[in-house]
């Protein structure tokens, strides 16, 4: 008798334990797409069209430069051509408050 008292209560504990790992599921944060995103693909793109027979290997955001009415996003791109392997510095100009592109510049660099 004792025994069927019991079962209710278990069955409670059972059912709430299994709602409480339901809720513990890990919730995943929306990443950001950052600032400099479009500017960089901007970078690939302009970069592929100017070294049409390099791989792009490696791309690195270095930096923004704000200015009051021209600012620049600066990237650094490792390409492949063949055996050789080099740098090129992308430095994308566009005017601060309208974002209006004004003029990309390449570097090539052996480091």
């Amino acid at each position: 008798m004792k025994m069927k008292r019991h079962i209710p209560i278990v069955l409670c504990m059972i059912f709430i334990a299994n709602a409480a790992l339901v809720d513990l599921k890990p919730v995943h944060a929306q990443q950001e797409i950052p600032s400099y995103a479009k500017w960089g693909s901007l970078a690939v793109k302009k970069t592929k069209e100017k070294y049409p027979d390099a791989a792009i290997v490696d791309y690195l955001h270095i930096g923004k430069e704000n200015g009051s009415k021209v600012s620049t996003e600066k990237f650094k791109l490792w390409l492949k051509r063949g055996g050789k392997e080099f740098g090129v510095f992308v430095d994308i100009q566009f005017e601060s408050d309208t974002e209006k592109l004004i003029d990309i510049n390449f570097t090539e660099t052996d480091r």
